[in-house]
């Protein structure tokens, strides 16, 4: 409760300490409102007192990103999403991330949340969502699975949303690394037309360079991965004095990257959204990297958040 008579708009609060790092757990969406490393805020997060702005900290399942009218054929059946992106006639950012998760386990460093998704006209099937944080000396870490308790295959997509940031540096200033050789270009409703290499345009941030003047609201593929298969994205100060990466497992092929322009008053361009994806937007209707979870079957994946210069 906040001030002890009125709920926090994003429930209950699950703060996680250890090694110095510190982060908090919400309740409603189950995302992730803070994290802190020896007192200095990486995430550009939320107040406790303020509904979650701009899909901070939120998990996306059963899509990331969006689904072009919220229509989509699977299995030679054909679904209709409510059109959560109105303006654009889309529908995005799955269905979790307003809905109240429970608390499954809890230690001083790790809190395990969960969430059953109910089937519903447009999604009818019935997953279970679990997440364990932890926090270590290696910093934030996020391992997921979400299991189809449907008697037949489901359609699903994952993907996170922490917008990052370091004190004092604009983004504008910022050093970006992405390993994505590739982006998917798009149109005015941000949907994906086509895939371009990046190698000798503006969006080449596979050896790390300043942000700049550079609008930024897609996602880079064809992800050089490193020896475990996993991949990162690392936002850097000029002088190399700080520095912050996101990391992920194998499970995630792509990097959706958000300089925040489209945000309003304070949060404009003051960070930066970097969303490990495991498939790219409208991938309900396009197939790409589509996960087909069979009756009964778990998928499972990671992915953090590492201080360090």
């Amino acid at each position: 409760m906040e001030n002890g008579t009125h709920p926090a708009p994003s429930g209950a609060q699950w703060t996680i300490a250890a090694d110095g790092h510190e982060a908090v757990v919400v309740e409603v969406g189950g995302g992730l409102r803070a994290y802190r490393h020896a007192g200095v805020d990486y995430l550009d997060g939320y107040e406790a007192d303020e509904l979650c702005p701009g899909s901070a900290g939120q998990v996306l399942a059963p899509w990331p990103n969006r689904i072009r009218d919220g229509a989509y054929t699977f299995g030679e059946r054909s679904f209709q999403l409510d059109l959560s992106e109105p303006a654009r006639h889309n529908a995005i950012h799955g269905l979790v991330n307003w809905v109240s998760w429970h608390l499954v386990e809890r230690s001083p460093e790790s809190v395990t949340i969960g969430y059953d998704l109910p089937p519903s006209p447009g999604y009818p099937w019935s997953l279970r969502l679990r997440t364990r944080w932890t926090v270590g000396a290696d910093g934030l870490r996020a391992e997921h699975e979400v299991t189809n308790l449907a008697g037949g295959p489901a359609p699903f997509g994952f993907s996170m949303h922490p917008y990052l940031r370091l004190p004092g540096v604009p983004v504008d200033k910022l050093s970006l690394l992405v390993p994505g050789r590739s982006r998917l270009q798009l149109d005015t409703r941000l949907l994906p037309l086509a895939a371009t290499e990046v190698a000798g345009t503006e969006y080449d941030f596979t050896e790390p360079r300043a942000i700049g003047d550079a609008v930024l609201d897609m996602a880079f593929g064809d992800v050089e991965r490193d020896a475990d298969g996993g991949s990162s994205v690392t936002l850097a100060a000029p002088d190399g004095s700080a520095a912050v990466h996101v990391w992920a497992d194998r499970e995630f092929g792509w990097w959706q990257v958000f300089t925040g322009d489209t945000l309003l008053g304070e949060r404009y361009r003051r960070s930066v959204a970097v969303e490990p994806m495991t498939c790219p937007a409208d991938a309900f209707r396009s197939g790409k990297d589509l996960i087909t979870l069979a009756p009964g079957a778990t998928w499972r994946g990671a992915w953090g958040i590492r201080p360090g210069a």
